[in-house]
């Protein structure tokens, strides 16, 4: 090898190219690490509603480390989503020397268990609000489900011109809903969308015209449904009905 000249000029041509991109790796690290390069101002893409902007101020002064190439963004956004109310961050540099930071929000939709919410995804979350919102229990990794049968029972009882205000999933599978006039209404676990469906197409006739106010309805009926009146749920309201329907 040593005595072949071209070989020699392949090798040393090779450890020069070699050299100059270490050279040039080198330069640029110290380049990008110099304070002429530093992230002077991070502005929002749009207003927050449920936090304020100071508190987004407050995790960026404490958070971002660095300049406008060595700044951990991944670090930032993930400080960022820890935030009540926050449910996703995007961030997007503009040289020379500014962030944009564009957050999205949760928007509830209902609470969950009594201790947390629920957003417009499905998706169960920790923050506070006074709003009035329907309550959804059930077990963990259920409050998609619970959310899209709340919206599928809600469409069945507009007809009561009534809605859904609660509606739970218990751990066996079995559904029960509270209506805005607090009627319980015991589903069970199977066949729930037809049997609330033969509930409705009779309540008006069957219920709706009773002397007394029923606070419960067990429709775990083959063919029918039982009525329960305040106070005494293990004995029968009169208006029990067996219709088929």
């Amino acid at each position: 090898m040593w005595d072949d000249a071209k070989a020699l000029r392949n090798l040393a041509n090779a450890l020069l190219g070699i050299s100059l991109l270490l050279i040039l790796a080198g330069a640029a690290h110290y380049v990008v690490h110099l304070p002429i390069f530093p992230l002077k101002t991070a502005k929002l893409a749009a207003a927050p509603i449920r936090i304020s902007e100071e508190q987004v101020a407050r995790v960026v002064r404490n958070e971002l480390k660095g300049n406008f190439f060595t700044a951990d963004l991944v670090h930032l956004r993930q400080s960022l989503e820890q935030l009540p109310w926050v449910r996703k961050v995007s961030l997007r540099r503009e040289f020379p020397a500014q962030l944009e930071i564009a957050l999205e929000e949760h928007q509830a939709v209902a609470r969950w268990n009594g201790i947390e919410l629920v957003n417009n995804h499905g998706e169960v979350f920790a923050a506070e609000t006074e709003e009035e919102l329907p309550e959804y229990y059930g077990p963990t990794g259920t409050a998609a489900e619970v959310m899209q049968k709340f919206a599928d029972f809600g469409a069945q009882v507009k007809p009561l011109e009534q809605s859904v205000v609660q509606i739970s999933l218990s751990p066996r599978r079995d559904w029960r809903l509270k209506l805005d006039d607090g009627l319980v209404l015991e589903l069970g676990r199977e066949d729930v969308g037809r049997r609330l469906a033969r509930f409705v197409a009779v309540y008006h006739y069957s219920l709706a015209s009773s002397a007394h106010k029923v606070s419960y309805v067990d429709l775990r009926y083959r063919s029918g449904f039982a009525a329960y009146l305040p106070g005494g749920l293990s004995k029968p309201a009169a208006r029990t009905t067996n219709s088929k329907v």
